[in-house]
């Protein structure tokens, strides 16, 4: 009998922080995530606004942050005007900022994908309480899959899937 993977919506913070020395126990926790990403542990998706913002990082950091994402499986989902749409429901609830669309991006997309999860660092705008409440709450009443948002450290030390 095989066990359905989680499926996992990374954000850009998770990447960022596979290289990230002046935070040391999130690049730990980070890369302690990507060791059972790599053992096929979860289902990965990343969207193109994840390709969008790496494209800020440093050169140099992006060629060592492509090397990590060229050791995993992945499904990459494309920006769409279904993913825009859905978005802006973050926006119009109040849950968001326009400024924060970017964000509203990445949750949609998770959504959108059927992901059992986001994961991020983002404290500020995805991983707190309003912001996992509204996502869970456009879910339910968008008819797609409940989803839950933790750090890497949850998914950690959790001990979940292995």
């Amino acid at each position: 009998m095989s066990t359905k993977k989680t499926k996992i919506y990374l954000d850009t913070s998770v990447i960022s922080h596979l290289d990230a020395d002046d935070t040391p126990k999130k690049m730990r926790d980070t890369q302690r995530l990507w060791e059972k990403i790599k053992r096929g542990v979860y289902a990965v998706v990343l969207s193109e606004v994840v390709f969008d913002e790496l494209e800020g990082c440093s050169e140099q950091k992006l060629d060592r942050l492509y090397d990590f994402l060229e050791g995993i499986e992945y499904e990459r989902v494309e920006s769409s005007d279904e993913v825009v749409a859905l978005a802006g429901k973050f926006v119009d609830f109040g849950i968001l900022r326009e400024k924060s669309f970017s964000d509203c991006r990445h949750i949609a997309a998770a959504l959108l994908s059927g992901c059992d999860v986001i994961v991020s660092w983002n404290f500020k705008h995805i991983v707190n309480a309003r912001t996992i409440e509204g996502a869970r709450d456009i879910a339910a009443k968008g008819g797609y899959k409940d989803i839950m948002i933790y750090t890497p450290t949850m998914l950690v030390e959790g001990g979940d899937n292995e």
